[in-house]
């Protein structure tokens, strides 16, 4: 196969999981509801937390980076924090309690009742973002979940499962990140009056 062949058989992929995310109404209204529980706390005075392992580490880091600083506007920032970027907590939860353990610990010391976690998880079966769900059950934390098609294990667990219709790995990740910046736009646009420009 040609380089070009890989390249529009890749792009056509995506495009067309996107389609299907597009026209699934009972998703798109799960994407509203975690637009509503996020606005919701941040009027509220509360923060977002997120956490996933390799890209959805990535993901979340970027998505709590767009809140903090800024989506389309100047404003004032939101409170978010991602826990997949402090290497000294992370290795002395890893070192200490387990890798299991490294997003609960987190939420043990950061979450607040009202806040909202965001977890991210491709397949839904990730033990340390298990644990972190119930972590923020004891702390009273809203929980949101981003899986593929099948939510695993998380989907039982969460307040909201978000749940991308594909069983491919780099599919889930990018419709992820598309649904986090729309996320980011909504919250947005609801908390500061501005409409994208």
């Amino acid at each position: 196969m040609q380089a070009i062949d890989t390249i529009t058989q890749q792009i056509r992929e995506s495009i067309s999981v996107k389609e299907l995310i597009l026209t699934d109404t009972g998703l798109l209204a799960d994407i509203q509801s975690a637009a509503d529980i996020i606005t919701t706390a941040y009027k509220d005075g509360k923060k977002t937390l997120l956490a996933g392992n390799g890209g959805s580490a990535a993901d979340a880091q970027h998505i709590a980076g767009e809140f903090v600083s800024r989506f389309y506007f100047d404003r004032p920032a939101l409170p978010s924090i991602s826990l997949s970027t402090d290497t000294s907590i992370m290795t002395a939860i890893g070192n200490d309690y387990g890798f299991d353990k490294l997003f609960a610990r987190q939420i043990q010391a950061h979450g607040n009742n009202g806040d909202v976690f965001i977890g991210i998880t491709t397949s839904g079966n990730s033990a340390n973002i298990l644990e972190a769900l119930d972590a923020c059950k004891e702390k009273g934390v809203k929980t949101i979940v981003f899986t593929g098609q099948t939510g695993g294990k998380t989907a039982g667990k969460c307040d909201l499962c978000i749940k991308v219709p594909s069983m491919e790995t780099p599919r889930i990740q990018e419709s992820h990140i598309l649904i986090g910046h729309i996320l980011c736009c909504i919250v947005e646009e609801r908390l500061f009056g501005h409409l994208k420009p």
